[in-house]
């Protein structure tokens, strides 16, 4: 489809590896608290987070250059919004996710509607795309972890085994306290093994979208304000295509978040396109 396939296949992308977490305000951490402590205190608070918003930059294999904007709600239900680009590549870069009740929506803009007759969003069914793709690790099986909690990559530094306080600085007007370490995934994986089965799954799931882009181990740093919550990380590290740099800032959390499908007249059915081809 030209440059609407461009746009999908960033956005699958940039969910698949994409990433987030939580909150706002001046740094409540006592002074005696250990970095490890810190830390682990900021994973821990992970828990509470109902919805959220954030801003991604950075650098992602493969792909270049890249901004998100995005909100997610994980309770009731899952639901997510991203407005992304690819800021090297132009026109075709550009391109807005939607997930709402289990079913993804990207949308490529005018651009998109003059190769689909008038449609600007494609509908993909998370299910079907989980498990036709999910076992070979390709892109379309990616798409099938977007409605996991982002939250989960801001706790990757509870595995470090080097962690500590760089000094109190300010993002985004707030005052934050910044450590930084580095963590393999094996470290990772030793550090939440006492954990709950149902937390050690979803953090282990945050492990695999970057295993599948060949990262093994991460430099990070992480930003801790108000409450005890993560403001802001960076995760870097070298993939099979290049390195990831990626930095998200964290804008809101627990607060109301709407998100619905975009208009069906706007809609092409990826499954009624996909069948329609077969008859054809």
């Amino acid at each position: 489809m030209g440059a609407s396939s461009v746009r999908v296949g960033l956005a699958v992308l940039l969910i698949g590896t994409g990433a987030v977490a939580c909150s706002k305000g001046a740094s409540e951490e006592s002074p005696k608290m250990t970095p490890a402590a810190a830390v682990a205190k900021a994973a821990k608070n992970v828990e509470d987070i109902t919805s959220l918003s954030y801003r991604m930059t950075g650098k992602m294999p493969g792909e270049g250059r890249v901004k998100a904007d995005a909100k997610m709600r994980l309770k009731p239900d899952v639901a997510m919004s991203m407005k992304i680009t690819a800021l090297d590549k132009g026109a075709d870069g550009t391109a807005e996710i939607r997930l709402v009740d289990k079913a993804m929506f990207i949308g490529g803009g005018a651009a998109a509607a003059k190769e689909m007759d008038g449609k600007s969003w494609i509908k993909f069914d998370m299910a079907a795309l989980s498990g036709a793709g999910g076992a070979g690790g390709g892109s379309l099986g990616a798409a099938g972890q977007a409605d996991r909690n982002p939250a989960q990559e801001s706790t990757f530094l509870t595995g470090s085994k080097d962690v500590k306080e760089v000094g109190t600085e300010t993002v985004d007007g707030e005052k934050t306290t910044h450590y930084a370490g580095t963590v393999t995934f094996d470290q990772f994986r030793e550090a939440i093994k006492s954990q709950s089965k149902a937390r050690r799954e979803m953090r282990e799931k945050s492990l695999e979208r970057f295993e599948k882009l060949g990262i093994d181990k991460f430099t990070m740093d992480m930003w801790i304000g108000a409450g005890e919550l993560t403001k802001q990380f960076r995760l870097r590290g070298q993939a099979d295509k290049g390195p990831l740099d990626m930095t998200v800032t964290f804008d809101d959390v627990n607060k109301p978040v709407s998100i619905v499908e975009p208009p069906a007249k706007d809609v092409a059915d990826l499954a009624a396109m996909m069948k329609g081809a077969q008859e054809g």
